[in-house]
């Protein structure tokens, strides 16, 4: 019997409190950073997430869309990436911004 783990990542607290930028070659805390170490890793488990946005100083667009958006240019579909990663946040235009970059990497 398969039993799916539940993680909860606080990028706040387990990545950084300021991340920052698309690529790796921006800086050490980049959404490519992130979406490698914490994003791909829970989808190709078949796991579940939830990731709490919450504890930041904030985002850019650029580290969103490549951290959610560049799961889609990786292959991943949204409907796999809506049925693994549960966003959180006090802000609902942020989890809104983010499932935008998700849909519109998937319509290319």
């Amino acid at each position: 019997m398969n039993t799916i783990t539940t993680t909860i990542i606080d990028i706040g607290k387990d990545f950084s409190r300021y991340p920052a930028g698309r690529y790796e070659t921006d800086g050490p805390f980049s959404g490519e950073l992130f979406r490698a170490k914490f994003l791909v890793p829970v989808l190709d488990s078949n796991g579940h997430v939830t990731i709490e946005l919450d504890e930041t100083a904030g985002y850019g667009s650029s580290f969103l869309e490549e951290a959610f958006g560049g799961l889609v240019r990786l292959g991943y579909s949204s409907t796999q990436i809506k049925n693994t990663i549960t966003l959180h946040s006090e802000d609902p235009s942020l989890i809104e911004e983010i499932e935008e970059y998700i849909l519109d990497a998937e319509q290319g």
